[in-house]
């Protein structure tokens, strides 16, 4: 009987596979469910990128192959963002690369870069692709613990020489996921830096760079001197844009390191379907415009968030960035039991700390995918769940 490679076997389980089923049987149950799991707006993208997408489906120039080179006028779209918004100036041609959706991007890089015993540096918590770009590239995976106390900041001197010497790429997500925790620019200097020092490609996750509030600005990381020599950077529209379904971002580098990404996914994909890169255009041209309302509205959710959960007696940090609310359990509750019985006997959805690794135990992740109202009843029901459990456990240690 043939069964999984060895690789397949060492992937830890996705955090999201089985909630559609159970999510769907409380539905069918007629269960009220309030789902703040994956950060997955409740918004429709805008209009006049849709309208693109209806116009480019009905030109048959756009069904055809896109293979990497995509649409140009995609390409140049990025270039025209990236230089509005942070200021640089990258080649359409041969520094930017369409992607189908950033994940893949992310997940694909070791293949490019990585030989079998390469050491990957991946935060924890995080984004599950981290690890999976490491174990099936048969990179060595070097898990590195994101702490309150370090505001959930990969800890550069943490990690000993010999290690370093050894890495070839290190991922960094700042507006973070799942922490929302920001990185100061001296941080950013200094990563760069270390990178250049020891040779590692530095793989930047930029997802939720344009939902920041209360005046911070996220920066990219080729505004640090010196990124370009070992930085590739991946910005996305689905979450800035409510586009998570389409599938569509891109990556940002040296043409070098962008050579190599796209030497390996021209064996494995055909590019982004060339339809939605032109309505991608559209979106990224009028950028600012159609982010504005969506920050504002989670924004507004954030607040609602912070102050209901604190009402419930839950510590959770004002985050300045990123669309989602990480939350510290009392000491003694287990993440993944309390999300389980919160789904399951109250119909509200959270992600536990635990399944963006071992380093997230002892947290729960909130997405801001709900109005307020709903967002301050699910976390109504989340302080019920909590009281039962805190009160089950003194009732059995006595």
């Amino acid at each position: 009987m043939i069964g999984p490679s060895e690789r397949v076997g060492r992937l830890p389980g996705y955090p999201l596979a089985e909630i559609p089923a159970i999510k769907r049987r409380l539905l069918d149950a007629g269960v009220d469910v309030i789902d703040m799991g994956a950060g997955d707006l409740d918004a429709m993208p805008p209009e006049p990128v849709i309208e693109a997408l209806r116009e480019a489906l009905g030109d048959l120039r756009y069904h055809k192959y896109g293979f990497q080179q995509g649409l140009p006028e995609f390409r140049k779209a990025c270039t025209a963002y990236i230089e509005q918004r942070f200021g640089q100036r990258f080649d359409p041609v041969a520094e930017i690369l369409p992607l189908i959706g950033s994940k893949e991007g992310l997940s694909h890089v070791t293949l490019a870069v990585c030989n079998a015993g390469d050491v990957v540096l991946v935060p924890e918590p995080g984004y599950q692709a981290y690890i999976g770009g490491a174990l099936l590239s048969l990179a060595e995976p070097r898990v590195c613990g994101l702490r309150a106390d370090k505001g959930f900041l990969l800890d550069w001197d943490a990690i000993p020489s010999d290690v370093l010497s050894r890495t070839r790429v290190a991922y960094l997500n700042y507006p973070n996921n799942p922490t929302a925790a920001v990185a100061p620019m001296e941080y950013l200097e200094k990563s760069v830096a270390i990178c250049r020092k020891h040779g590692i490609l530095l793989a930047y996750d930029n997802p939720y760079v344009d939902l920041t509030y209360d005046g911070y600005v996220a920066p990219s990381i080729f505004e640090v001197p010196g990124a370009r020599d070992v930085a590739i950077e991946y910005l996305s529209l689905s979450k800035s844009y409510s586009m998570t379904g389409w599938r569509i971002g891109y990556a940002v580098g040296n043409p070098t390191l962008i050579g190599a990404l796209t030497r390996v996914k021209s064996y494995v994909d055909t590019g982004p379907f060339l339809a939605i890169q032109k309505a991608g255009c559209v979106a990224l041209a009028r950028s600012e415009e159609f982010v504005a309302p969506v920050r504002a509205e989670l924004m507004r959710r954030r607040d609602a968030g912070v102050a209901a959960l604190r009402e419930s007696g839950l510590a959770v940090e004002t985050p300045k960035a990123s669309m989602y609310l990480w939350v510290a359990l009392p000491n003694g509750v287990k993440s993944q039991p309390f999300a389980r019985r919160a789904m399951e006997e109250t119909g509200t959805i959270v992600l536990p700390g635990a399944a963006f690794g071992p380093a997230g135990e002892g947290f729960f992740r909130v997405a801001l995918t709900v109005g307020a109202d709903r967002l301050a009843e699910g976390v109504r029901r989340l302080g019920g769940v909590l009281t039962e459990v805190t009160a089950g456990a003194a009732a059995s240690s006595s």
